[in-house]
């Protein structure tokens, strides 16, 4: 028996600017039969959960808190891990594929766990933030370089996560 490809997205709990973008890449993972995994709070986070819930998508949340109750309302599955943003590891070790939006610190920290176990990452560069810092530089350190997947538009977003997963 196959398993569900599993999609990561990583973003702001507390940043709602790209939440339409968020939204749509929620609807398109549900739509294709993956299932999402977030950090289940809000923000970014909420907004793709509400996407891919809507389009009647297996929503998995990650939550930093000891309850359920702390997930987002969009979550079918929640995973409360008590370990505040140290789950930042377990949400990357999760994916197959890893789309950041925006993004601050804890978005961030995620993104070199995913380096570091070269997941491969799509950069909404036109997002802002460290999804678009990290696209103009496309690397972390001296390791390989094709990690890191450049979407400068939702259908780049989609055509790198169509590829990354076809190949899995």
């Amino acid at each position: 028996m196959n398993r569900y490809s599993q999609v990561v997205v990583i973003g702001s709990s507390d940043d709602n600017s790209y939440a339409n973008e968020a939204y749509q890449i929620g609807k398109y993972i549900a739509s294709k039969g993956w299932v999402l995994i977030s950090g289940g709070r809000g923000g970014i986070m909420e907004a793709v959960s509400k996407g891919a819930r809507e389009e009647g998508g297996i929503v998995i949340g990650i939550i930093p808190e000891s309850d359920h109750e702390s997930a987002n309302k969009y979550c079918n599955i929640v995973i409360p891990t008590g370990i505040g943003y140290a789950r930042n590891m377990i949400n990357v070790l999760s994916g197959d594929a890893i789309i950041s939006i925006g993004g601050k610190s804890g978005t961030l920290s995620e993104l070199a766990y995913g380096w570091q176990f070269t997941k491969p990452i799509i950069l909404c560069a036109f997002t802002g933030g460290w999804s678009e810092r990290l696209s103009l530089t496309t690397s972390i350190d001296n390791r390989k370089r094709d990690l890191f997947h450049i979407a400068k538009n939702l259908s780049d977003v989609y055509m790198h996560l169509d590829n990354v997963l076809n190949k899995k």
